[in-house]
């Protein structure tokens, strides 16, 4: 089979990507006109662009009910793997990755969907895995959310030993743990070029036990600069320990303009005069209540950040402020960022014009 380069295995090479294109409003929880509307042809105009400009990745949330208020933020979700194998069978270079709940869905069968997608793409597909942390999503599909991470995180390790093996097996096996009993299970075909790159966004103590074991990738927030550079070491660590290197990759939010004036005026205009303050808050309650991707101490500090882009890393001003915040992330020792912006197709030719040469000539990305 012939393969292309997965861009998520570039060394030396601060990856770009962009999160939530899938999702109604992307990460801007906003009540503008003209808020990101997540259709198809959206985001395979968006991916398009992308994968001329040399962006490494494409990461989606994976969302089964919105959110509420006046917008209903993240009501319209693409579903992740069926627009990852759209995405991958219509670009050429980008790697899209599907983020991929483990308590809807069986590992045998996501073994074969990625091995699937990635047959698509040549080899440049990628699984985001996601333990479980919407109580109501959980409620809406009859499941109940474990209230303790030990229940959680022991069935995401069954599930995705079992999606290892599937990869790595040959012939027909039986398999059994305390939440799964498989018998004469086996899949064919393999991803192409043995195990995919895997994500897994990780805040607790156990959350980042599991993505130090499993993941290449390792996706949380940043809000303090010196608090993360010490938690970016402090990973790195508890990987080695195991043998294993882990990047970690954060989530930013871009408004790029030619002023900064005008930067912060777009700001102020769809994140805090036409917020949607309600769905804000219930997003915000929801991370309080069931999940740990940001140290609570925190998380009431940056309610204004969800507004924005879902409690991102704001990269507000000219291209040169705009790459100058993307190099401070390179610097306390992360490999990467996802990108968000208002409208993608329209804001991302001016970052791709204006901030990647900076970013080129500063040496923390390659040439495309």
């Amino acid at each position: 089979m012939s393969h292309v380069e997965n861009r998520m295995r570039r060394a030396d090479h601060f990856k770009l990507g962009t999160f939530s294109t899938n999702c109604s409003g992307g990460m801007s929880v906003t009540k503008i006109p003209e808020r990101w509307d997540a259709s198809w042809d959206s985001n395979l105009a968006v991916a398009r662009l992308l994968d001329d400009a040399g962006i490494d990745f494409m990461l989606p949330i994976a969302r089964w009910i919105g959110y509420g208020g006046e917008t209903n933020f993240h009501g319209h979700v693409l579903e992740t793997m069926t627009w990852a194998a759209g995405l991958l069978a219509l670009t050429k270079r980008i790697s899209v990755i599907a983020t991929i709940h483990t308590s809807a869905n069986h590992p045998a069968v996501v073994a074969k969907q990625i091995a699937t997608i990635d047959a698509i793409g040549q080899g440049r597909a990628g699984l985001n895995i996601v333990a479980g942390w919407n109580k109501p999503e959980y409620e809406a599909m009859g499941h109940t959310l474990p209230d303790d991470h030990e229940t959680r995180y022991a069935y995401a390790q069954e599930w995705f030993d079992i999606i290892q093996s599937l990869w790595e097996r040959k012939g027909s096996f039986d398999m059994k743990t305390p939440h799964f009993d498989l018998k004469g299970i086996e899949a064919e075909p393999k991803p192409v070029n043995g195990r995919p790159p895997i994500l897994n966004a990780a805040g607790s103590e156990l959350g980042r036990e599991f993505a130090t074991r499993n993941a290449d990738f390792l996706f949380t927030s940043v809000i303090d600069f010196d608090r993360s550079r010490e938690e970016i070491a402090e990973l790195k660590a508890q990987a080695a320990a195991k043998g294993r290197h882990v990047d970690v990759l954060t989530f930013s939010h871009v408004v790029c303009r030619q002023t900064e004036q005008e930067a912060k005026d777009y700001l102020q205009y769809f994140a805090k005069d036409n917020a949607d303050w309600v769905a804000v808050d219930n997003l915000v309650r929801l991370q309080i209540a069931h999940a740990q991707s940001f140290p609570h101490d925190l998380l009431m500090l940056i309610r204004d950040r969800f507004a924005m882009g879902h409690g991102g890393v704001p990269l507000i001003g000219t291209p040169e402020q705009v790459a100058d915040g993307i190099c401070a992330l390179h610097a306390i020792g992360l490999g990467g960022t996802t990108l968000s912006f208002v409208d993608y197709t329209k804001e991302f030719p001016y970052f791709r014009d204006n901030v990647l040469p900076i970013l080129e000539a500063r040496g923390i990305r390659q040439p495309n």
